[in-house]
């Protein structure tokens, strides 16, 4: 019965896993560079960490380099914080390292799940969970056609310390509870501001900046920082989304340390 124990194996071992990520010490949606970095320095410290990615494939833009010229760039603040993870990088030119976006994104990766982050693919988060105070506890789950194709298929919920939104220009987890809830966001204005257009060097600088925490226990990062924060866009340089993943980790490292939150 090779068939069967072929099935089980996997149903056996994907459930146990899936079982072990409903609690967390931090989540992070959206498993593009700012949260796979974020969750390598988190895991690095011994953090139980879970990314839940919509697509199927995790890597976020990486992958796609400008317009499907698969390279991108980095330059030298944020290329320390790739060889402090042993990825090596080729020659730096006027100020650049041209990287080749298919090796940085399957390397950040396999960097993360091999510091025991478990990335759950195909898997939307399409609401949070409240702490009896008001903060973020967790996020509610399901599977991405279901969320898709709006199927009436109640979620599950996975619990957590804290929650990162790394879900690039939607900056979909803020979104969602500011449309849901009366709530105010450590914005200038109290909501999500808006991704504006492009400016590379004010962009780079504002993504470390608004990397943060936006609400009780959720935080910021990459291009949702600057969409929440409304800050402007920069194309293929990712600096800025690799230095945003290791401030993310830093900040949520000092809410993880702090007592759980207590469920009503």
């Amino acid at each position: 019965m090779l068939e069967y124990t072929i099935s089980e194996k996997i149903a056996d071992s994907y459930f146990a896993k899936f079982k072990s990520a409903l609690n967390s010490d931090a989540i992070i949606i959206g498993a593009g560079p700012s949260g796979l970095i974020c969750s390598y320095f988190l895991a690095q410290k011994g953090y139980k960490v879970t990314i839940c990615e919509r697509k199927l494939t995790p890597g976020g833009g990486v992958w796609g380099g400008g317009m499907f010229f698969n390279n991108i760039l980095v330059q030298e603040e944020a290329a320390r914080i790739l060889q402090e993870m042993e990825i090596p990088l080729p020659v730096p030119d006027k100020g650049f390292y041209t990287i080749d976006a298919v090796f940085l994104a399957s390397t950040l990766i396999s960097r993360a799940v091999g510091e025991g982050v478990t990335i759950l693919n195909m898997i939307s988060a399409e609401d949070v969970v409240f702490a009896a105070d008001d903060s973020i506890a967790g996020v509610v789950l399901n599977w991405t056609p279901v969320q898709r194709d709006k199927m009436s298929v109640d979620p599950l919920m996975a619990v957590c310390k804290c929650v990162l939104d790394a879900t690039g220009h939607p900056a979909e987890v803020v979104n969602t509870l500011l449309r849901k809830n009366n709530i105010t966001l450590k914005t200038e204005t109290g909501k999500v501001m808006g991704e504006r257009s492009l400016k590379v060097r004010d962009a780079e600088e504002a993504t470390v900046e608004h990397t943060g925490e936006v609400y009780p226990r959720l935080f910021v990062s990459g291009m949702a920082a600057n969409a929440v924060y409304g800050a402007y866009r920069m194309g293929p340089v990712f600096g800025g989304m690799i230095r945003s993943g290791k401030k993310a980790a830093d900040l949520m490292e000092e809410v993880i340390k702090e007592p759980a939150p207590v469920y009503s």
